[in-house]
């Protein structure tokens, strides 16, 4: 007897490859599994689907292969289809059906007249351009409900739907909260609406009125006017990466075949302009310009490192490391470095790989910086040997990092010795990725601190009895949390030292500092963030010359409030090192002034005397800042601003032609101009010629004939 059900593969979002033999392969897409019984109604299976994939149900079209054939697609359209599928693969132990959306197939009636004839067979060939388009860009909105990263990539999606379906739109409200969008066709109903959703800060489908009134505009002759010169550029880039000599009429040939438009040669060589243009413009710049930008580097800042490479496939590197940075890491900073890749809002075209150190006061100090083009780990790689090279003195350096791009394997490898730790921040973005969206916003708020309270905890069984509260909760995000590694992120089993420093948002810092209306070249970038650092490393030191007191005034203030408390505990002597405190609470803690180690760990993690501590210094009648990290101290502090960067006083030059005479291209510092309204320079008043009014009728200066009182 057959099974009564079926275990189905819904798969959608792929498209079908044509295999050699003439079979057929679904690849790309989303997958679920679901349960079909035999007698399932049609309506209730899409209505499931629909829901999997929340999209809308009248646009679902159903399909399967029958068993031992991969030629043909069978369509399911009623319930007595839906009996078939399920007996035909009642053997089977999975069945794959495939979520496709109907594609509109226009009528075509067989009349004798020659010119009927013609217009059915356009029609049809319009219709086989149409299911050559591609099926990410049919399913680009998939209806009520669907979620966008942010308003961007929902105008994509949209672009890209609308062609792929054959229409076009405008706007009537476009902002960065909300998109509203209609069908250009007077009276027709077609009409989108989508907007931030305060929950999940991201961009959501609220409404929308899939149905076309207007038979919608097939591509016309001269192409569909949503194929702008840029779309046809963000089409082609990846192709014209791979092959320099792609020419405007294969490419004007690819869309018509793959997107059924007709581009003429105009077209498709201002797309292929453009596409080139951004491919290659900031490289050729940069292969151009930067070798003498680093000979600067050196020669107005000795002892920096600049070097700047460029490979057989036309990618660049460059790396920088002023000496000041580098003298001021090594005598002031703690060994401590965050390792992070920063995209950066006004250089789009390149990627920042940087190394941030801490001072004393726990604000950022840049030690090193990279530009490439894209975070890769061969990218890492190679930043992390030249700053290796750079670095002269030798001792253990720990590492924060949120372990992407190959960095957890590649740091142990050039660094060998060092100790690898995982951004904060990052892991409790990570850990909020697998709540369920179902929990109250109370159970996740409760989770987090857990998590934090993991973080921070300096003893193991403290450590254990939190994770024990996670796993009550949730089991399976404490097993999440083990998988992740306590001992890259816990203070409890961490080996490196942190001086009680989690994370580092060197991307805001970074962002806030390169400012401007037009896309900067990794030149002027550079030189930018070195006149940040100029700036910053001398407001510092200025500031510093102000203190009196042997501690930074954020590790002075930590020690005073931790004082107030260390004066309520009890302290005994063991040893003339070792010491026994006792708190309120009655809990007992042993500090060893010798090791300056406590029982509670936080001496050792801070770098800061823990309070058990303190009230023994306070004991002994000894000097607190005796007793703290060299790395809190004023003087320390100091060391690491001591050193000035120098000004180049000729990177103006690059804005002529002199530098780059010699070089195939001479391509422009400015790449575009941003949106927005620029900016009007005053003119200067002292320059400013104006010219004296005189009266036409008593020839006389300051008036003018209508009010001249000499006619009167």
């Amino acid at each position: 007897m057959a099974k009564r059900s079926i275990l189905a593969i819904c798969q959608a979002g792929g498209e079908f490859i044509t295999n050699s033999d003439g079979s057929m392969s679904y690849s790309g897409g989303e997958a679920h599994a679901i349960d079909i019984e035999r007698d399932m109604p049609l309506d209730d299976l899409k209505s499931e689907i629909s829901s999997m994939f929340n999209c809308n149900v009248d646009n679902l079209s159903i399909k399967y292969f029958l068993p031992n054939n991969k030629r043909t697609l069978i369509t399911v359209s009623n319930d007595k289809d839906l009996r078939r599928m399920v007996d035909f693969h009642a053997g089977s132990d999975t069945t794959d059906i495939f979520i496709m959306k109907k594609v509109e197939n226009r009528i075509i009636r067989s009349v004798v007249a020659d010119s009927d004839a013609t217009t059915a067979t356009v029609a049809t060939l319009r219709d086989a351009k149409r299911q050559r388009l591609s099926a990410d860009w049919y399913n680009a909105i998939t209806g009520v409900g669907q979620i966008f990263e942010n308003q961007k990539a929902f105008r994509e999606a949209l672009h890209k739907y609308a062609i792929a379906n054959s229409f076009t739109y405008r706007y009537v409200k476009n902002d960065a909260s909300r998109i509203t969008a209609e069908c250009s066709s007077e009276d027709c109903p077609w009409r989108i609406h989508a907007s931030r959703s305060p929950v999940r800060k991201q961009f959501m489908i609220k409404k929308m009125v899939d149905r076309h009134t207007c038979g919608k505009e097939h591509v016309a002759k001269d192409g569909h006017r949503l194929a702008s010169q840029r779309w046809v550029a963000s089409v082609i880039k990846e192709r014209l990466r791979d092959s320099p000599n792609y020419s405007p009429r294969d490419i004007a040939n690819d869309l018509q075949r793959e997107y059924g438009l007709n581009l003429n040669y105009s077209q498709a060589w201002r797309g292929k302009f453009i596409a080139r243009k951004e491919l290659h413009n900031s490289v050729e710049e940069a292969c151009n310009q930067l070798p003498w930008f680093c000979d600067r580097i050196i020669e107005t800042n000795p002892g920096s490192v600049a070097t700047v490479v460029t490979s057989e496939d036309s990618k660049c590197r460059l790396f920088v490391a002023f000496h000041a940075s580098l003298t001021g890491f090594e005598h002031g900073c703690r060994p401590l470095i965050f390792l992070d890749g920063i995209s950066l809002k006004a250089v789009k075209q390149w990627k920042l790989l940087t190394a941030t150190a801490v001072d004393g006061e726990g604000n950022i100090f840049p030690v090193a910086l990279s530009v490439v083009d894209a975070e890769t780990r061969e990218n890492w790689h190679w930043f992390l040997m030249q700053l290796r090279t750079s670095l002269t003195m030798p001792r253990p350096i720990t590492f924060i990092s949120n372990r992407e791009s190959g960095l957890w394997e590649e740091t142990p490898q050039v660094f060998e010795g060092s100790h690898h730790g995982c951004c904060v921040n990052s892991l409790i973005e990570d850990f909020k990725a697998q709540f369920d969206e179902l929990w109250p916003e109370q159970k996740k708020g409760t989770l987090v601190d857990l998590l934090k309270q993991c973080i921070y905890t300096c003893k193991v069984d403290e450590f254990d009895e939190c994770l024990e509260n996670i796993k009550t909760e949730s089991k399976e995000l404490a097993e999440w949390l083990l998988d992740t590694k306590p001992e890259c992120w816990s203070d409890a089993f961490f080996k490196g030292i942190r001086y009680g420093q989690y994370s580092l948002n060197a991307a805001e810092t970074f962002n806030s500092w390169i400012t401007a209306r037009y896309e900067l070249s990794v030149v002027q970038m550079v030189d930018m963030i070195r006149c940040r650092l100029m700036e910053m490393m001398y407001s510092r030191r200025e500031s510093s010359n102000t203190w009196g007191d042997m501690l930074t005034p954020s590790a002075n203030q930590k020690v005073k409030d931790l004082l107030i408390k260390a004066r309520t505990m009890n302290v005994s002597c063991t040893t003339v090192d070792v010491f026994e405190v006792r708190d309120d609470d009655d809990s007992v803690s042993v500090v060893n002034t010798g090791t300056w180690e406590c029982t509670c760990r936080k001496w050792h993690v801070t770098g800061l005397p823990c309070m058990h501590a303190l009230a023994v210094i306070e004991r002994m009648n000894g000097c607190v800042y005796d007793y703290c990290a060299k790395y809190f101290t004023t003087e320390c502090y100091r060391l690491t601003y001591s050193s000035s960067i120098n000004p180049i006083p000729d990177v103006g030059r690059l804005e002529s032609s002199e530098l780059i005479t010699n070089s195939p291209v001479a391509c422009p510092l400015r790449a575009r101009r941003m949106v927005g309204r620029p900016k009007v320079k005053p003119a200067d008043p002292r320059i400013t010629v104006k010219r004296a009014i005189r009266c036409s009728q008593c020839k006389a200066f300051g008036h003018n004939k209508a009010t001249c009182k000499a006619a009167s």
